[in-house]
């Protein structure tokens, strides 16, 4: 039971029998009023972002991250403890920085897994109870409502991410009981298809067998009532026929992934590189031994000697960097109320390829604004609409119709908006019944109707005097200015379909009798319909470059004859067996000729604040965007055109409808043929192009500046995004704002929730929230390239500290005839890594080359990270090069320089690699930031002070002289220099393309 508005408690009066076990996955057959057959079952769907168990995200996001250099470590760590022979220095050299490794990556992982927890916790925490507009818990049918006219209205917003109101009307065999006690005492089961994926199909049947004959009840979409929707008019009362995973909204959800960066996967190439050159590094050296006496024992002896050349402290140094971006997003007044949910992937916001957005809620606000209305001769916009006004004012009054008269009078006929009216506190629900029929000018008045077009249209026929105030199956009322009410009777109505385009309403006039066609539709399945004219095609051009909605608006005159003559005809083509959709189309086409055209009106789908800006900056960046929607084809085409998503001057190809391999292969040819064209395409053709020519689609539409796929279900937004990772290999982003959204976002390697109108569930279950679309902007242009540079240089930076130290290691063992004798040891390696270097060298989390100002003007810039330049292999050679050369200077400088006795060289060069790794960082650095500077200051005297402690390894009367200094110093100059050097060279003759910028 789900309920909006006053209602019974019928929790504990409706028992459900659900299928046996065997059955699941089947079709299944649900009993009503079988009390000794049933039991009570409630249903309650779990949302799941992530998998929040604490112990097993370190075989997962850790293990995927690191697995490589982690395994290689435990190897050789413990051959080292469990060989006495291959000991070399004291273990806590190598147990302790792995140690803390795991330790930071662990807790930074807990953390996320926990505040995932709390917050799954929390909204499966919460009970459905019988409040206005609550949401349904499960699958039913609906069987009866409060409703008079035995219809509700409900709202999809969670499931196809629309907020308009869809009409779904009640099983007529239980609407018709005379009470609600009735349900309980007849003698009916449902037959339910087995639970599917598409949420816009369903197949059943209602039998009730105590009544002779037996009742058969076809039942199909519109007596469902989906899991997740709102009731949004009336009290609704349904028999259940799936809960749990066999939902429509669960089923159309996927499994969460553990994701992992580029930049993680990227990384560990370059260490398997690392791990190769130690190995190679270490055969030389045995083999330039000789292979003598153990030489296998040697082998290892080397290995552990060179093993800083695996970066241990990689990833303690990303870990902490990845958490200091999230906290500069979130800390960033720019951006409001965004919130960094998965601390691991901050740097793939800096090199996206493709976006993949949603429409309602994301793009648009979905407030439809009546914004034009030409009659041929004249236009009125939102400056003169009380002229309008006036004219209606005067016709009802003088009793003179006019064209605007009957153009506004078309408008607040031809649709299928019904008006409801809010019950007031304290009112029951027969009380409020009866008001509606008494009082029109309720001020509680909303409208409801399944497309906020039409919506748009009746409000503004409301603002200019012709109001729309009672609507049921037979009639409609409409107040005039002086407060008359007009009734018209429903003869027929031939609803909105997506082939036809275009909706009509055959009305009575009460007070004359007159018989009125009225139509109104798009232009192109108008333009056939309506007498000649020369402004038509024209003006829907001028609209439609303006942003606009349009709709044509038509009506015929019937004598009583015509009528009489169509109604037969229509109804013995609706009982016709065979082709009964092309013989009813041909009778309503008989009627579609020569109809007045009337009016053509404009209307707006409000954008969200600052779409067309972040649009175009995202294109700038190189960025190609699809937008992925469960709306009507001409509604996206429409919002591709007014966001700018299609820019003015490309051509917009519309993939023609396809069915059969045949067809999807013709209209790709045709596709093929068109140069810089964006691709709007419906679900169902897509299915059947991805089915025939999945390579051969992907390929075209990856060439196309922008696609708009609508009539998407949940689960085909969510394989379109595997489709572009798998077949382009390039970093996939998904934003949305619906529980529709959650597998895309989820799928995506980012994923950003936005939260709105439509909840919380995108927001909860993506990577990044924010609270307006054009925090993406920012969000990627400044955010995501600032995380993925410094990340890049970190990285690297922290792989030549290790190369430099194994550098130095197997010059030293090259000069003593290739003894596998370690060159530092104890407290020297371990401070290495941490006191000495760390914080100038982690300092480079706050590295920027360019302002953000900047960086938000030139979107370019951001184009040039795609291409993963910052960091690759010929990036990583270079510092390999580096590090051999800086590594041989300090190595090789101590040795020339060092005087009698070997603690001198230890001395010299390792002051000498501090100060080298010190100058490294400021050479590295592009923008100067006052905690970088204390940082080197800082680690500068932790080491200067330290000296007075390690007498273990310096001699503290060498390294207070003058000749101690000037050794170290011209070492250090003359491994840094040539570096400085070729740096303002490059720079001078082969700028980056910041650098034109800053300068």
């Amino acid at each position: 039971t789900s309920c909006a508005g006053m209602g019974t408690d019928i929790f504990h009066q409706i028992r459900v029998l659900k299928a046996p076990r065997v059955n699941r996955g089947r079709a299944r057959t649900v009993w009503l009023g079988c009390p000794e057959k049933c039991e009570e079952k409630y249903p309650k769907n779990a949302i799941k972002n992530q998998k929040y168990n604490i112990f097993t995200f370190i075989p997962g996001v850790l293990y995927e991250q690191f697995k490589f250099f982690l395994n290689l470590y435990f190897l050789v760590v413990s051959c080292s403890q469990f060989v006495p022979a291959l000991k070399i220095g004291y273990l806590y050299t190598y147990w302790a920085p792995l140690g803390f490794v795991l330790t930071v990556t662990v807790v930074r992982e807990a953390v996320d897994e926990f505040r995932r927890y709390k917050r799954d916790k929390e909204m499966n925490s919460q009970l459905y109870s019988k409040l206005t507009n609550q949401r349904i818990p499960s699958d039913m049918v609906f069987l009866r409502t409060s409703e008079k006219t035995g219809s509700c209205f409900i709202r999809t917003d969670q499931l196809d991410g629309e907020t308009d109101w869809k009409l779904k009307v009640a099983v007529s065999c239980t609407q018709r009981l005379p009470a609600l006690g009735d349900l309980f005492s007849i003698n009916a089961y449902v037959y339910a298809q087995k639970p599917q994926l598409d949420i816009h199909s369903f197949e059943g049947t209602f039998t009730r067998e105590d009544s002779d004959p037996a009742v058969h009840e076809s039942l199909s979409i519109e007596n469902t009532l989906w899991a997740s929707t709102v009731v949004a008019s009336g009290t609704v009362i349904g028999v259940v026929i799936y809960t749990g995973k066999e939902t429509r909204s669960v089923m159309n959800t996927s499994n969460p992934k553990n994701k992992v960066g580029l930049l993680d996967l990227e990384l560990n190439q370059l260490t398997k590189a690392l791990f190769l050159a130690l190995v190679a590094l270490s055969v030389v050296m045995v083999t330039l031994q000789g292979f003598v006496g153990p030489w296998y024992r040697n082998l290892f002896r080397f290995l552990l000697l060179f093993s800083y050349i695996i970066p241990i402290s990689l990833r303690v140094n990303l870990d902490m960097g990845k958490a200091a971006y999230g906290w500069m997003i979130m800390k960033d007044d720019n951006i409001p109320g965004t919130v960094v949910r998965t601390s691991t992937i901050p740097e793939e916001l800096g090199r996206l390829v493709y976006l993949l957005t949603d429409k309602t809620g994301t793009l648009t606000q979905n407030e439809m604004i009546f914004k034009r209305l030409h009659l041929g001769t004249v236009s009125y916009g939102t400056d003169t609409m009380d002229e309008i006004q006036s004219h209606i004012i005067n016709s009802y009054s003088q009793s003179v119709s006019s064209r605007i008269h009957e153009a506004v009078k078309a408008i607040a006929l031809c649709h299928n908006v019904t008006p409801v009216y809010e019950s007031r506190a304290g009112v029951s629900a027969e009380t409020e019944y009866a008001e509606v029929d008494q009082d029109f000018s309720d001020e509680n008045r909303t409208y409801q109707a399944s497309s906020p077009d039409e919506v748009a249209l009746v409000q503004w026929t409301e603002s200019v005097g012709l109001t729309l105030v009672n609507r049921d199956l037979t009639s409609m009322q409409l107040k005039t200015p002086g407060g008359h009410i007009l009734t018209y009777y429903i003869l027929q109505i031939f609803p909105f379909t997506s082939e036809s385009k275009r909706m009509g309403i055959i009305v009575r006039d009460e007070s004359s009798g007159e018989i009125t066609f009225y139509m109104k539709g798009a232009d192109v399945a108008m333009s056939t319909i309506v007498q000649y004219n020369d402004w038509l095609e024209e003006e829907c051009g001028n609209m439609a470059r303006e942003g606009l909605r349009t709709l044509v608006v038509a009506k015929k005159s019937l004598t009583e004859e015509q009528y009489q003559d169509f109604e037969s005809r229509y109804n013995q083509a609706k009982l016709s067996i065979h082709d009964r959709n092309l013989k009813v189309a041909a009778v309503v086409e008989s009627l579609e000729r020569e109809m007045e055209l009337l009016c053509l009106t404009g209307v707006e789908d409000q954008l969200q604040a600052d779409v067309r800006p972040t649009l175009e900056m995202l294109r700038n960046a190189g960025i190609k965007i699809w937008m992925l929607t469960g709306d009507k084809l001409e509604t996206a085409t429409c919002i591709a055109k007014s966001s700018h998503l299609v820019s003015r001057n490309q051509d917009i190809h519309i993939f023609r409808p396809v069915a059969t391999r045949g067809e999807a292969h013709l209209e790709l040819n045709a596709f093929r043929r068109k140069h810089d064209c964006a691709l709007v395409i419906s679900g169902d053709s897509l299915e059947v192009c991805l089915k025939y020519y999945e390579h051969e689609f992907v390929e075209l539409a990856c060439q196309c500046p922008a696609v708009v796929c609508c009539r998407c279900s949940p689960t085909q937004k969510a394989h379109i995004v595997k489709l572009l990772q798998h077949h382009t290999g390039k970093r996939t982003c998904a934003i949305g704002d619906g529980g529709n959204d959650v597998s895309m976002i989820q799928a995506a390697d980012c994923g950003i929730g936005i939260e709105g109108k439509e909840g919380k569930q995108a927001s909860l279950a993506a990577d990044f929230s924010i609270t307006q679309f054009k925090h993406i902007g920012r969000l990627l242009m400044v955010h995501g390239r600032n995380s993925y540079k410094r990340s890049a240089a970190l990285g690297q930076f922290v792989m030549h500290r290790g190369l430099i130290i194994s550098t130095m290691q197997a010059v030293f063992s090259s000069v003593f005839y290739f003894a596998s004798v370690p060159l530092y040891q104890g407290f020297l390696m371990v401070g290495y890594a941490t006191i000495y270097t760390m914080f100038p060298v982690f300092s480079l989390v706050l590295d920027q080359d360019v302002k953000p100002e900047m960086a938000l003007l030139y979107p370019e810039l951001y184009k040039d990270l795609t291409k993963g330049r910052s960091l690759s292999f010929k990036t990583f050679l270079i510092w390999v090069l580096i590090s051999i050369y800086q590594g041989g200077i300090l190595m090789y400088g101590a040795l020339l320089l060092f005087e009698s006795e070997f603690v001198h060289v230890v001395a010299i060069s390792f002051t000498a690699l501090i100060l080298t790794e010190l100058l490294m960082v400021a050479l590295t650095i592009r923008t100067w930031h006052w905690l970088m500077v204390v940082a080197e200051f800082l680690s500068l005297g932790c080491y200067v002070a330290s000296l007075a402690f390690l007498n273990e390894y310096f001699d503290v009367a060498f390294i207070t002289t003058v000749t101690f200094l000037w050794k170290v110093s011209a070492i250090t100059v003359v491994s840094c220099l040539p570096l400085y050097i070729l740096k303002y060279l490059k720079r001078k003759f082969s700028p980056p393309s910041y650098s034109k910028l800053t300068s």
